[in-house]
């Protein structure tokens, strides 16, 4: 699993329950899974504004701003 997924894991507060082939295997509350998933989406969201291609005007910076909008929208962020 992703070194970046396990932090986000670990901030949600999930149980590490043991590791299988090299990656870490969680439990989680509902609470804490539901928190982990709001945390993969503010990850996404994140990439998506933080992209170099934004400093300007370019179609690719105005569909990244599109995508990011329907991304939270579609999460209810």
């Amino acid at each position: 699993m992703n070194e970046r997924i396990n932090e986000l894991a670990i901030q949600a507060d999930a149980t590490v329950l043991g590791t299988i082939s090299g990656g870490k295997q969680y439990t989680f509350l509902e609470q804490d899974l539901a928190k982990f998933a709001q945390l993969i989406v503010a990850e996404c969201v994140g990439v998506v504004e933080g992209g170099s291609f934004l400093h300007d005007q370019a179609p690719t910076a105005i569909f990244a701003r599109e995508c990011s909008h329907a991304i939270k929208e579609h999460f209810g962020c």
